[in-house]
């Protein structure tokens, strides 16, 4: 069943690749790219399987083990738009058309000048012929980097006005974890594929890890009362975990000021920074933000990605010149 899944998804991928986008590329001069465009396809055929099984799996928690009932369901259908964007490849390939250049541009720069990055089994070198020992460091290490770029999100001004977006959501799904500003998401992109690109993460590994976490994120963002009871929320972070950090009040003391739960997949990360906290009742979620502004930009996709560019300019202006502007 296994070979028959993997020769299915190879052929398609192959299919789609002779008849879409290999013509499309020579046709607009971009023969350079033809291996980056057939992993394209890989990784937007990933994103479908991977919306699948959301949709498969956690569709139905939220049907029949709801945190809340809602008796409109518009607020979700702006994120619905954000995960299609997301996992159907458009953000991301948009992401990758921006990036490819500058990190060919370093990749060569580096090796011209003998530098190459060290995988891990270079540096242990057993590894090679355990392959799922290796996956497991490298998801280690970006879950402890992706911990960091999540909780500086929150702390800086400039980058928690883009950030913001993701949590002004009170209808907060499974789709809400595609939710971001696109400004947001080339960020968290240049973050993850730069320290990917540097720690040497193998191209075989890098979109499983890549779907491992993102998996893992929309189960997080499930609108059910499933938890993984007293031990098990410390080892994975679940619904009931992730809801607190979306929670429309912070629980109180200084280590909660900018948020707590930051983390994507391991609650470890947040024993040791001191950011955990596990309430007993299942909060409201959303930011408390009621300007005019943010109500009209609510549900409206092209109005949140215009407010998170106002909002951001702001909070990095000059003092003197936000206050000449007032």
């Amino acid at each position: 069943m296994n070979a028959f899944l993997t020769d299915l998804f190879i052929s398609t991928q192959g299919w789609l690749f002779d008849r879409l986008v290999q013509p499309v590329l020579f046709a607009l001069g971009l023969a350079g790219y033809v291996e980056m465009g057939f992993e394209g396809i890989e990784f937007v055929l990933m994103g479908i399987l991977e919306l699948g099984i959301a949709y498969t799996v956690l569709r139905p928690l939220e049907a029949f083990w709801p945190a809340e009932r809602w008796r409109n369901r518009r607020a979700v259908r702006v994120d619905v738009m954000y995960t299609l964007l997301n996992r159907l490849g458009i953000i991301p390939l948009a992401v990758f058309t921006l990036l490819a250049p500058a990190f060919m541009a370093l990749d060569g720069w580096l090796r011209f000048h003998d530098v190459i990055p060290r995988q891990l089994e270079d540096w242990l070198p057993g590894l090679d012929t355990h392959p799922l020992a290796s996956f497991l460091i490298y998801l280690l290490i970006l879950d402890f980097a992706e911990y960091w770029r999540h909780r500086l999100s929150h702390t800086l001004g400039g980058w928690w006005a883009l950030h913001g977006i993701h949590h002004s959501q009170r209808q907060m799904s499974f789709w809400t974890d595609s939710r971001n500003h696109l400004l947001d998401d080339l960020i968290a992109g240049i973050w993850f594929a730069g320290l990917s690109l540097l720690i040497g993460v193998p191209p075989g590994h890098f979109i499983g890890l890549l779907v491992t976490l993102r998996l893992v994120e929309n189960l997080s963002h499930t609108n059910t009362r499933l938890g993984f009871g007293r031990f098990g929320d410390y080892l994975i972070v679940g619904p009931r975990y992730h809801r607190w950090h979306h929670a429309i009040d912070l629980p109180e003391g200084e280590a909660y000021r900018h948020g707590c739960n930051f983390a994507i997949l391991l609650p470890v990360w947040d024993v040791l920074f001191g950011t955990l906290h596990l309430g007993a009742k299942l909060p409201a979620t959303g930011i408390h933000e009621d300007s005019p502004d943010a109500m009209a930009a609510r549900d409206d996709f092209w109005g949140q990605q215009k407010l998170g560019l106002i909002l951001m300019w702001r909070a990095l202006a000059p003092r003197r010149r936000r206050s000449g502007a007032t």
